[in-house]
């Protein structure tokens, strides 16, 4: 297979570490950045010390001279606690972490890859969601420095592409689990799992009525590879995404059992903006792509529960 250098922006975080070593895998020359914002260097340490493997810190809203022949720019926070924290910060990170991660792409000519979000729907009135959607987005909500700064980026992305015939790729990509989430972050998984590992009540906000699909890190990645395989007529924007759909209380209650937890359920009140449904289409990934899940969500639960015992376990 022909190696390549590829740079992966938000190399440290979740979803960023295991791409990193899917790419290592693959036998690519990795280029790792990160501010550690929201990323761990923890996360990276099978990859540490590898010769084809490389760390920098670096924050995408400077500037940064490379040479490489991809770029991943999966760079900013994805969970409502950490983008709700600094605001102003997370739409600099879309925003000119895009304009940066472009210029780059630009300037090397490297094909580059954007992790958009399914919350580019917002709350979404065509359900499930499919591409040709244009979305029902609050603009100035607690939400919008993410929603609206993911879609900023698609718009640099497609004019960039239209104005310097750039090779992009864009990957709508929702609800994904899986070893290496933040303890803390917020998420539903990530929170039901370690609610229900120290026996404590598990917080369903609202009615837990509210749906999302849920998508085992694994089968994402997979999906991002191969939309960057793709040749340069096929550009996306695609939906990356598990169309399987299930209530949060399901969710809840079927990490009860996996866990053999004594939690009980405790609702709260919802969020604003928070979407009550979430489901991808994914007709043009199985169409473009040749890709759909293979993981369903008991066996991609199993895995990540066994990681975040082992977490806990670890931090006594």
């Amino acid at each position: 297979m022909n190696e390549k250098k590829i740079l992966v922006s938000g190399g440290a975080g979740f979803l960023g570490s295991h791409l990193c070593e899917r790419l290592i895998e693959q036998g690519h020359d990795v280029l790792c950045v990160d501010n550690y914002y929201t990323g761990s260097k923890a996360n990276l340490l099978p990859l540490l010390g590898h010769p084809r493997f490389e760390l920098l810190r670096h924050d995408v809203t400077f500037p940064l001279y490379v040479e490489v022949d991809e770029i991943y720019n999966l760079a900013c926070p994805a969970s409502p606690i950490h983008y709700q924290y600094d605001p102003v910060q997370t739409t600099k990170t879309s925003v000119h972490g895009a304009i940066n991660m472009l210029g780059l792409a630009k300037r090397v000519k490297a094909r580059i890859l954007q992790a958009s979000t399914s919350e580019v729907y917002g709350d979404p009135e065509m359900h499930p969601q499919k591409e040709s959607y244009w979305g029902n987005v609050n603009p100035i909500g607690i939400r919008s420095c993410y929603d609206e700064g993911k879609r900023c980026a698609e718009t640099l992305f497609f004019d960039y592409y239209r104005q310097h015939r750039l090779r992009i790729k864009v990957a709508r990509i929702f609800n994904t689990y899986g070893p290496r989430m933040h303890p803390n972050d917020g998420r539903v998984v990530s929170n039901f799992i370690v609610q229900a590992l120290r026996n404590e009540p598990i917080t369903l906000n609202g009615d837990g009525s509210q749906t999302r699909s849920f998508c085992y890190v694994d089968d994402l990645i997979e999906a991002l590879l191969r939309l960057m395989a793709t040749d340069d007529s096929f550009i996306g924007p695609v939906n990356t995404g598990n169309p399987t759909e299930f209530t949060i209380r399901e969710l809840a209650e079927k990490v009860i059992e996996l866990t053999g937890s004594r939690s009980t359920l405790v609702f709260a009140p919802l969020p604003s903006d928070d979407p009550m449904q979430r489901r991808p289409d994914i007709s043009l990934a199985r169409e473009k792509l040749g890709w759909e899940p293979t993981i369903q969500l008991e066996e991609g639960l199993k895995r990540t529960i066994a990681y975040f015992d082992e977490l806990l376990a670890s931090k006594g």
